[in-house]
């Protein structure tokens, strides 16, 4: 079965073709980076409209790129959680693509797709894992038993680890989306110079909160701020450096804790802050110490891509699932609702 996946669901238009014998036969991915960077964040109008400009020349790319133009079985497109205008968009063209070309569609949850992501690698992981989604709007723990089968462990109740970076990021005056620049600003900073909290580590549980430190830096850099309201280029990058530090402790204890707590051996983290570095690097030092393993995806593939969605909606149709012709979005779609795949 060859799939079409369709990503729509906020800032990123993604395409893939995924075959079940071949495996991943290609990719398109359009960023809407440089639409959004001026407002320090997603415009929902914007995101919608470029996604109606870029989907249908991305999937004829693709398609010729691969030489599928009379070999698609299927199309699977994110149905949710996301932008509701811009899942639409995906959800759509989808719908009406499987309809002429008379083969079935099917709507993923795009978290599931993120979950799944790392099977795509050549060594990918074996079912029972822990998960951590961690993106610009979700921040989560689950216990994977096999597709479909997952219970949530914890999840922020606020902020989101990925949300917390861009907003830390838009303090210091950093270009949109923040993560990849505190990152990078973090490696010029003084390790130790300023202490950050790490939230709701010292209580029992896996649920996160990043609102806290979010304020805590907020207020460090007034402190320290100068005429022009921030702190010197030093300042500046010893507080991102502060700021990284606690938020990869914090998703590291936790992770730690759920692995203990549920008894398994392998961690996958997916989602884009999945792809900082730091985190990495600590979970690997860290999982080393409690003999377990974690999987990742390759970079391009843990932010929004149409690879996760190709391969989902893959699993979910080789297991006999289909959508009927509605169209049907879900803005908000928690993932324990999904059926799971028997044997999956």
């Amino acid at each position: 079965m060859r799939v079409l996946g369709i990503e729509t669901s906020c800032d990123e238009t993604g395409v893939a073709i995924y075959d079940g014998d071949a495996g991943l036969l290609g990719h398109e991915l359009y960023s809407q980076i440089a639409v959004h960077s001026e407002y320090g964040g997603v415009v929902p109008e914007l995101a919608s409209r470029d996604h109606v400009r870029k989907l249908i020349p991305l999937i004829d790319k693709l398609i010729k790129s691969t030489q599928s133009i009379s070999a698609i079985d299927a199309v699977a497109f994110t149905s949710g959680p996301g932008l509701i205008g811009a899942l639409l968009v995906g959800a759509c063209v989808g719908r009406a693509l499987a309809y002429a070309w008379k083969c079935p569609a099917i709507g993923v949850h795009h978290m599931e797709g993120h979950l799944l992501a790392p099977l795509l690698e050549p060594e990918p992981p074996e079912f029972p894992f822990v998960a951590l989604l961690v993106s610009g709007g979700h921040t989560q723990l689950v216990k994977v038993d096999g597709i479909g089968h997952y219970t949530l462990l914890g999840e922020s109740l606020d902020d989101a680890a990925g949300e917390a970076f861009d907003k830390a990021a838009k303090m210091m005056d950093l270009d949109y989306p923040g993560g990849p620049h505190i990152a990078k600003l973090a490696e010029k900073g003084t390790p130790g110079r300023f202490q950050f909290p790490r939230p709701m580590t010292d209580r029992p549980g896996l649920d996160f909160s990043f609102s806290g430190l979010k304020t805590f830096t907020l207020n460090t850099i007034s402190e320290h701020a100068q005429e022009n309201g921030l702190p010197d280029d030093q300042c500046c990058a010893d507080i991102a450096h502060a700021f990284q530090e606690a938020v990869v402790d914090t998703l590291v204890i936790k992770c730690r804790r759920a692995l203990q707590q549920t008894g398994y051996k392998t961690l996958i983290i997916a989602g884009g802050v999945s792809a900082n570095k730091r985190l990495r690097e600590k979970l690997e030092t860290a999982l080393q110490k409690i003999q377990s393993e974690v999987f990742y995806a390759r970079p391009e593939f843990c932010t929004d891509n149409g690879a996760m969605i190709a391969f989902a909606g893959y699993q979910r149709l080789k297991a006999g699932e289909a959508d009927d012709l509605s169209v049907i979005v879900r803005p908000r779609w928690p993932m324990e609702s999904l059926e799971p795949i028997v044997g999956g």
